[in-house]
C-alpha cells in the first residue's frame, strides 16, 4: 500500500484571530509550528517525508524516520511540521537555526545532527488511515481520527494541541511565542482537506521597527534595486544587517536606483563601493554582494518575529522617517517576548 503524497493545504493570512461567525461550522484553533512543513507516509514497509516544495526530506531526519516506522500503530498519511527543539529541561524553545543546518548534502554531517540535534514531529492533520481517505472529511472527522491513532505515541512524535475557545487562542498567540512558535491557525470544522489552497486563516505577530538603510542589491534582471538591506546598531554604536526589504514593483525599482544615488559610498576614483554579507550553504552558488549606502536614511519596517539579531523574514516596507536619526535606530526599540517552555505547549 502506497499513498501519493498532496501538495499540502495552506493558510491565508489574516490580522486577528476570527470569531466561529466567519466560517460555517466555526473553527478549530491551534499553535502555528515554525519549522518544515511535511507529509508524512508510512505505508507499512517504508517512510517518506515530502516538504510544501514537494522537495522530500526523508534522507536528512533518520531519527524520524526510524521512529516512525517503530511508533505508527498503522499505515497512514499524515500532515505536520518537522521542528527542532534546544534549551535544558523548563526551559526549551523551537531552535529554527538548528532545524536548517540539518539539510545537508553530505551524509556523514546528516548523521552526525541527527544525533546532536535530533527533530520531532507535530503531527496536526491525518489524510489517510489504512485503505480509508480522509481528504475529502471535514477537518471535525479528520482530527477525531488523528487523535485515535496517534494520542498515546510516544516522543517524537506529538499530536498538537487544539481549541475551539478564540480567547484561549488569542493567549497562546500571546504566550506560545516565547518558546519559538510562530502564531496561530485556524482552521474550518467543517472543510474537506483542500491541497495547495488558502482555505485556512493563519494569524502572526505584526510589529514595526526602524531601521537604517546600508545598502543594496541589483534585481536579477540587471536593472533597478532588488532588495534593500536595512540594519540596527547595538549598544556600543556598531551596524549590523538584521535583513532584507523587497518586493518592489518594477517602475518602484528603477526610481529607487536615482533616489539612493546620493547615498552610495564611494572610493577616491568615484566607482561605488560593494560589499558582501555572509555566505551560507543556501547561498554559496548566490551574488552577495551589495552597493553600499552611508548610513543615513532611516525607514519603518513590518516584521514578525527577530531570530538570534536577525529578522526571521523578510520584512515589508511601510513608510520613509525622514524625521528619525539613524543612531537612534538601536535593538532596543524591538519587542521583548517573554520565555516560555516548549514542553508546556506540548502537554
Amino acid at each position: 500500500m502506497g499513498y501519493d503524497i498532496p501538495a499540502p493545504m495552506l493558510a491565508k493570512s489574516v490580522p486577528e484571530v476570527p470569531e466561529h461567525a466567519k466560517v460555517a461550522g466555526g473553527f478549530s484553533y491551534e499553535p502555528k509550528w515554525d519549522g518544515f512543513r511535511a507529509l508524512v507516509s508510512w505505508d507499512g514497509t517504508d517512510v517518506e517525508i515530502g516538504s510544501r516544495g514537494a522537495k522530500p526530506l526523508t534522507r536528512y531526519f533518520p531519527e524520524l524516520v526510524a521512529a516512525f516506522a517503530e511508533i505508527l500503530p498503522e499505515p497512514c498519511l499524515i500532515d505536520g511540521e518537522v521542528v527542532v527543539a534546544r534549551g535544558a529541561a523548563g526551559h526549551q524553545r523551537l531552535d529554527w537555526e538548528a532545524l536548517s543546518q540539518r539539510i545537508h548534502p553530505a551524509a556523514s554531517r546528516v548523521t552526525m545532527l541527527s544525533e546532536e540535534t535530533p527533530a520531532m514531529f507535530i503531527a496536526f492533520d491525518l489524510l489517510a488511515r489504512g485503505d480509508r481517505d480522509l481528504q475529502h472529511e471535514p477537518f471535525s472527522e479528520r482530527r477525531a481520527q488523528l487523535e485515535d491513532l496517534l494520542g498515546s505515541v510516544p516522543h517524537p512524535v506529538h499530536v498538537t494541541r487544539t481549541t475551539d475557545d478564540p480567547d484561549l487562542a488569542r493567549r497562546w498567540l500571546a504566550e506560545f511565542e516565547g518558546a519559538g512558535l510562530d502564531g496561530v491557525i485556524a482552521k474550518p470544522l467543517a472543510q474537506p482537506y483542500a491541497p495547495n489552497k488558502r482555505t485556512m486563516f493563519k494569524i502572526k505577530h505584526a510589529r514595526t521597527a526602524d531601521v537604517v538603510a546600508l545598502g543594496y542589491r541589483i534585481h536579477k534582471s540587471g536593472e533597478g534595486v532588488g532588495s534593500l538591506l536595512v540594519g540596527l546598531y547595538d549598544d556600543e554604536g556598531h551596524l549590523h544587517g538584521v535583513g532584507g526589504v523587497s518586493a518592489w514593483t518594477d517602475k518602484r525599482r528603477r526610481e529607487l536606483i536615482d533616489e539612493l544615488a546620493p547615498l552610495v559610498e564611494r572610493d577616491e576614483d568615484g566607482a561605488a563601493v560593494v560589499g558582501e554579507t555572509d555566505r551560507s550553504r543556501f547561498s554559496a552558488s548566490k551574488d552577495v554582494s551589495f552597493v553600499r549606502l552611508r548610513p543615513d536614511l532611516v525607514l519603518e519596517v513590518r516584521y514578525d518575529q527577530l531570530e538570534g539579531m536577525r529578522f526571521r523574514h523578510t520584512v515589508q516596507f511601510d513608510r520613509w522617517r525622514p524625521d528619525r536619526d539613524a543612531r537612534s535606530c538601536t535593538f532596543t526599540q524591538l519587542e521583548t517576548v517573554a520565555s516560555y517552555d516548549l514542553g508546556d505547549v506540548l502537554d
